[in-house]
């Protein structure tokens, strides 16, 4: 158990590295501020950092035994289920956002999330979708002039 998370932690620092030598590929400061790589660069450092403080952690210290439920690396059955959750619930928001737009997708995504997750109120849900999707939607269009996928129903 103990090499499992020594490896684990290492593949972290691996791949903080690829991301660290990508964003170095950006300028860390343009003529507005902070650049493109700034962020990446610093959350690449980041997980570096945790990974390696794990791997020393994991190395020196004791590591619970495999017989222990608390040294499980995968969640139990109950826990995989909002995983799950939030991962289709993602997967589906990317695969609709293109064909019914920001509005309309974020709107499905707040309903369906806090439903699968467990809410059952209607209308909190209802409330709570229609807030987020219109007052994400005006925060990024308005305030950050993003621009936003309209999607074939133009929303």
């Amino acid at each position: 158990m103990k090499r499992a998370w020594q490896l684990t932690s290492l593949g972290f620092c691996a791949l903080a590295l690829v991301a660290l030598v990508e964003s170095l590929r950006y300028p860390m400061l343009d003529r507005l501020g902070p650049g493109p790589g700034l962020f990446p660069c610093l959350l690449a450092l980041a997980t570096a950092g945790v990974g390696l403080a794990l791997a020393v952690q994991v190395s020196l210290g004791r590591v619970p035994e495999a017989e222990d439920p608390e040294a499980r690396l995968l969640p139990s059955r109950e826990a995989r289920r909002p995983v799950l959750a939030v991962l289709v619930a993602l997967a589906g928001a990317t695969l609709l956002l293109g064909v019914l737009g920001f509005r309309l997708t974020m709107f499905l995504f707040l309903v369906g999330l806090p439903w699968a997750l467990g809410a059952r109120n209607p209308w909190a849900i209802v409330l709570f979708a229609l807030a987020g999707s219109v007052g994400l939607h005006w925060v990024l269009s308005t305030g950050l002039e993003l621009p936003l996928p309209a999607g074939r129903l133009g929303l």
